[in-house]
Order: C-alpha cells, then structure tokens, then sequence
C-alpha cells in the first residue's frame, strides 16, 4: 500500500510506495487500497513485484501495448478489472447487470467500434486479446464476455462508454510552488527552473506528461452528444473523480449534453464531425 503523509509547505499528500503483499502497487490511501483489493484486485494481483512476461494477465496487457497506444480512450486493463470485479462479487450475476445497463450496440455497430480502436488488422487482433483474456480470467460467472461474440460486445461497450482520465502531477506541483510567497529574484529563479524543467521534459517525453488511462462513469456515460454542449466533464481534484461542469445556463428540465469530441474536431465541418462520431 502507500502511505500518505502530511506536507504542509505544499499543501498536499506525498506517497511513500509500500508492498501489499509481494506485489508494488500504488495508492492514495489505505481505504483505497482495500477497496480495490476487495472489489478486483484480489484477482489481478501477480503476488509479485518482479516483471513476470509469462503471466497471463502480463502477456495481455503486453499485447495490448503493442497493438494500441495512446492509452486514454480505453484500455484492455479496464476490461480485465470489470470481469475480475464480476467474479469478486457477492453477487456477481447483479454486478454483471450493473455493466451490462451502459449502452450496448448492434453486431455491426461492435464490430465497427472494434475496428476503430484496433485498426485495420482488428478481427485478428480481438482473437489474441479474446484468447488471452479467457487463459488469464476464465470463470463461469463471465463466460458470457468471453466467448469471441461476447468480447467483442464488452470491447464495443467500453469503447462507447469509456472516458478518458488524465492527470498530471508535475502540473499539479507547479501549480502549488507558483502559489508560494516568494521574493522577486526568487519567484524568477522559479519561473526560470520551471521553464527549463519543462523544455527538458518535452525532449524526453514529448507531450506525453500526464498519467492517462480510461474509466466508466454511470451516469457521465448517460449524457448524449451535442456539437453545442452545454455540460462538459472536468477532473477538478487532478484524480479519478469526475465533474459535470455547465458551461453555460441549464433550465430545469433540459437534457444535459456534452461533446464526445475534442475542441480541434468540433471547429471542423458537419461532414467531418459526422464521420468522427460514426
């Protein structure tokens, strides 16, 4: 587990990594960590914190790695944490009804869904995935996602349903340093570091500074599209907690709508838009 300690210069939690066992997982909280541990993580934890490329679960998601990245509009993780959710669960034919109550399409439309997130080289793709999601998760309370119909279902949802989580603590950090009371000449070395930090940053990792990956939200994934949204999903607390932010006045009554494209796409024409969104 990680321990969270109090450092009141930045007014803000510092992580101190702990095992949970043999396996080096972070968290923000022991509250957290049993949560997960209690609702998934039993299952998925290699027990270890050593690079296990044999694992099944490790060959999964090595997969995944080589045939999708970026990570922020769904991950295969994602899908391995829903079925391991199910077979934890009390009641695990409710908490399969749970996931199976966000949007589900027709065969085609999955299989059109599917074919975007994996490209042109999709059918065989999903069979690898497919394959090694049932050598590492197979149980008969999720059989249903794991027939090559069913997984490509369960892809096709959370690639409709998904949304993307990105948060960056070194913005978060410079947000916080920036708020210091500081003599000029200091605030200037300051800036000076920060700029220079930044600049050496982007020569290692590009635009890639945030820690990005994919989430169900029940009632975010309730919302329908508008190219005039008048709502739009934030991440106020720079977390996995999500906000729906008016954008502009709501009536009471009113459908709230937000956009399932990026500002760049929504400024293009109607045909592109379109096109996107199919």
């Amino acid at each position: 587990m990680a321990e969270i300690r109090d450092d009141s210069a930045l007014d803000s939690p510092a992580f101190e990594v702990r095992f949970i066992g043999e396996s080096k997982v972070w968290y923000c909280s022991s509250t957290c960590q049993e949560q997960a541990w209690n609702q998934y993580h039993r299952t998925l934890c290699l027990q270890s914190h050593s690079h296990h490329p044999n694992h099944p679960l490790e060959q999964l998601n090595g997969a995944w790695k080589h045939m999708h990245y970026p990570p922020e509009t769904t991950s295969v993780m994602l899908l391995a944490r829903m079925i391991a959710t199910v077979q934890q669960a009390e009641d695990p034919a409710n908490a399969l009804h749970f996931f199976m109550q966000f949007c589900h399409r027709t065969v085609n439309e999955e299989q059109e869904i599917a074919h975007k997130l994996l490209g042109e080289q999709f059918k065989g793709q999903m069979q690898v995935l497919q394959e090694l999601m049932v050598k590492a998760l197979y149980s008969d309370s999720v059989q249903q996602w794991l027939s090559p119909d069913g997984f490509q279902s369960l892809m096709a949802l959370v690639g409709t349903n998904g949304q993307g989580v990105g948060t960056s603590p070194f913005s978060e950090w410079v947000k916080k340093v920036s708020e210091l009371e500081l003599a000029a000449d200091e605030k200037q070395q300051l800036d000076s570091f920060i700029d220079k930090l930044y600049e050496d940053l982007n020569e290692e990792v590009g635009t890639f500074l945030n820690n990005e990956g994919s989430a169900l939200y029940a009632l975010q994934s309730v919302c329908n599209h508008s190219c005039d949204p008048n709502a739009t999903p934030t991440f106020p607390h720079s977390n996995f907690q999500l906000a729906m932010c008016a954008v502009r006045d709501i009536a009471p009554g009113d459908e709230i709508l937000i956009s399932y494209l990026d500002e760049c796409a929504l400024e293009r024409s109607r045909h592109s838009r379109q096109k996107l969104l199919r």
